[in-house]
């Protein structure tokens, strides 16, 4: 690391820590290094000239832009590995024995609390979840309730109905069909998986066989918008004290309508460890103030959703970082261990 690698360093360090402007005199100290304060002036200037650093108007001293902070995370920062206390305590609060729904809740409130930042966990899609049995009751001519029983021990209530109305025959038939070949498969494969019989020309006439792939996509049908939990958002109310009312205004209103968070959360679904967004990097408006540090939770090898930090871009990013990445993981145990009682 060089001589202004390390400078760098060091102020974002300082201004991290304290939230002050850092100038050039309080770097020097900070970084203990035989240099002239003429010396330090002129490395920060350069690193000015670069985009890494601003000058706010009411101080002589420097702070980290956008771009800064992506240098720093990317290549100067050392990240504080968890003590084995807190992983305890992360593993204590989220074990075998709680629904998928409560691991949820817990991981959210884990991340908020250790973080004191916001803390959001996405809940599971129900379309990945594994079959354990499945039932349908019938409510009226037209209406019926599958009652869907996964392996997580969590139980999917989905209505059904339309013009088409099922003899009670067709529908023990199909729960029988579905119990019999289906169990330990994802509702997402049973469906294509009795998609793809169809293509057959000879299984195609199946009456019993349309019927119990109408009755499974009604059944298992993901639905149209996702969810998650988020705790610990009242951290995001010291925006306001930065002039940032409106812009508050518009991150909470994107909190209650989740829609727009939970398609950002999407496009890095597939992506492996930790992502982190800073700035306006998310290209999502209400987050050009934050940064958002989110990482993939699985069960069995299936990815379920992510989790994630939101907090300012002025975040202890050495200790958020781990933070997120071994939640995910407990979380990820445990969502395992749930599946197999």
């Amino acid at each position: 690391m060089d001589r202004s690698q390390l400078l760098f360093k060091t102020l974002v360090e300082c201004y991290i820590r304290d939230g002050q402007p850092v100038a050039s005199r309080q770097l020097l100290q900070a970084a203990d290094l035989p240099l002239s304060p003429a010396t330090v002036r002129n490395v920060m200037a350069s690193l000015e000239e670069r985009g890494l650093l601003a000058s706010p108007h009411t101080s002589a001293g420097r702070v980290p832009t956008q771009q800064g902070y992506r240098l720093f995370v990317d290549r100067l920062l050392t990240t504080e590995a968890l003590t084995d206390d807190a992983v305890s305590a992360l593993e204590g609060g989220l074990h075998k024995g709680q629904s998928p729904r409560e691991l949820v809740e817990k991981a959210a409130q884990s991340l908020a609390e250790l973080t004191r930042h916001a803390g959001l966990v996405m809940v599971p899609r129900r379309d990945l979840a594994d079959l354990r049995h499945i039932e349908f009751v019938r409510l009226d001519e037209r209406r019926l309730l599958a009652i869907v029983v996964c392996a997580n021990g969590d139980v999917q209530n989905q209505l059904i109905q339309g013009e088409r109305v099922f003899t009670d025959e067709e529908l023990v038939q199909t729960s029988n069909y579905l119990n019999r070949h289906f169990t330990g498969k994802s509702l997402a494969d049973i469906t294509r998986s009795l998609l793809h019989g169809l293509q057959d020309d000879r299984l195609r006439l199946d009456a019993m066989l349309r019927s119990t792939v109408e009755l499974a996509e009604r059944a298992f049908a993901p639905r149209p918008t996702g969810d998650y939990v988020l705790t610990g958002e009242a951290s995001l109310l010291s925006l306001a004290g930065t002039g940032g009312v409106d812009r508050l205004q518009e991150l909470f209103t994107a909190f209650t309508t989740k829609r727009d968070i939970l398609h950002l959360l999407d496009r890095c679904q597939q992506s492996e460890g930790v992502e982190i967004y800073i700035g306006d990097e998310s290209g999502y408006a209400p987050f050009e103030d934050l940064t958002l540090v989110t990482a993939p939770y699985a069960a069995n090898g299936r990815v379920l959703g992510r989790l994630a930090v939101i907090g300012p871009t002025r975040m202890a990013y050495q200790r958020v970082i781990p933070l997120v990445e071994v939640t995910a993981r407990v979380l990820s145990r445990a969502l395992s261990s749930s599946d197999n009682p």
